[in-house]
């Protein structure tokens, strides 16, 4: 029995970090009631409103961003007017390409490597790397973005953030049409 006691953080732990090693596939999304388009649903005004926590679960920073979506072609542009809890405010200007079945890439700023991603029923799964400034250097940091259409046009996105493959934060949007 005490040895049970002792061992049950440990399993926990072990539970915990095995299930979070495990991804999952886009595709697995592909028969939801829902379909997201990223062209419709980014085109016109958007408004999100996110969170940042560090790897200890603790709020880093909180943000609004308004969006401005426009459809040229195949092209998607988006720019995010961010604007932080702090005062601090930023825009990112991103330029995504519709490849067709599902596919984007995408360009930003801060973005040095093309972004891929791809949409399978109401889900979109993002990678891409950023150039983020953190006090006065820059950090290449790594997204993983899962983002799921909700009921409503409520779009949800949880983005996994590494440097150097190790989890440094979390960051969690709630995209809205207003």
């Amino acid at each position: 029995m005490r040895l049970t006691k002792a061992l049950t953080p440990a399993l926990i732990a072990a539970t915990t970090l095995g299930a979070a090693c495990v991804s999952q596939n886009v595709t697995q999304f592909a028969d939801s009631p829902r379909q997201l388009v990223l062209e419709d649903y980014f085109l016109g005004q958007t408004q999100a409103y996110g969170v940042f926590e560090d790897r200890f679960g603790k709020v880093r920073r909180q943000f609004k961003v308004d969006i401005t979506g426009t459809l040229d072609g195949d092209r998607l542009t988006l720019t995010e007017n961010f604007k932080y809890d702090d005062g601090e405010r930023d825009t990112r200007v991103w330029e995504i390409d519709v490849l067709g079945n599902g596919a984007y890439r995408g360009t930003a700023g801060d973005v040095p490597v093309p972004a891929e991603g791809r949409v399978s029923g109401n889900a979109f799964n993002w990678k891409y790397k950023v150039d983020l400034k953190v006090g006065d250097s820059t950090w290449n940091v790594g997204f993983d973005d899962w983002m799921y259409l909700m009921e409503d046009d409520v779009l949800l996105n949880r983005a996994y953030v590494t440097r150097y493959g190790i989890e440094i934060g979390q960051v969690t949007i709630a995209f809205r049409k207003p």
